[in-house]
């Protein structure tokens, strides 16, 4: 166990590192430490059992963190397309966790008025050429944090949860909202613990049945 604690160890450090750097206004550092967020990540997972999906979606995460270094058009519609294909990654896998919640129904008409409210608002305001593929990739974000939220429960629904703001915080900046103060900062801290949640929220789904497994075997004459 002391591999991944050190790897998540090392996680923590380089978030924190990164937000100093956002809010200091050192782009520099913000690029370097931005770029490890994700694979050290990825790493502590793996070393952790974690699914190949969930990797894989991690990984899909770093290749968007990178591409969005660019502030070049191609560069953020390379990035948002590896991000979509980590949210497919995650709504694979977090449909191979079991059946939807009890309560999963009650949340579907939240999320569903969440991303139409977004959309419609956003819809004038952003670039012509970015609505539709914005449309179509809010549309994946919020299917993937719902699965979460309704599959694996409040930790892992924190995590989408947060990745949506993350997200959300990155297209109003995009239609040229209003933005909070050191926007990036906000964006990345929401974006690194909306990670985290979700590999955290998949491996304690993962651990649930076999410990059940464990407790009806140890009640079974």
């Amino acid at each position: 166990m002391r591999a991944p604690r050190a790897l998540l160890a090392a996680f923590a450090l380089a978030v924190v590192l990164d937000l100093a750097c956002l809010a200091v206004g050192l782009r520099t550092g913000h690029a370097v430490t931005k770029v490890l967020l994700m694979p050290l990540l990825a790493a502590s997972a793996g070393r952790a059992g974690a699914p190949r999906l969930l990797v894989a979606a991690l990984l899909c995460g770093w290749g968007g963190d990178v591409l969005l270094l660019w502030d070049a058009g191609p560069a953020f519609m390379a990035g948002m397309a590896s991000f979509a294909a980590g949210h497919v990654c995650y709504l694979v896998l977090f449909h191979r966790q079991g059946p939807p919640r009890a309560r999963a129904r009650l949340l579907a008409p939240v999320y569903a008025a969440a991303l139409v409210t977004l959309v419609v608002l956003l819809w004038p305001d952003l670039p012509a050429g970015l609505r539709v593929p914005v449309a179509g990739y809010s549309t994946l974000l919020t299917a993937m944090a719902y699965t979460a939220a309704g599959r694996l429960g409040p930790v892992a629904g924190a995590g989408g949860a947060l990745f949506m703001l993350s997200d959300t915080l990155i297209a109003t900046g995009v239609a040229d909202w209003p933005q909070p103060p050191r926007p990036d900062l906000w964006i990345m801290l929401t974006y690194a613990l909306a990670q985290f949640l979700l590999v955290r929220g998949t491996l304690d789904a993962r651990r649930i049945p076999a410990t059940a497994y464990r407790e009806v075997r140890s009640t079974t004459p």
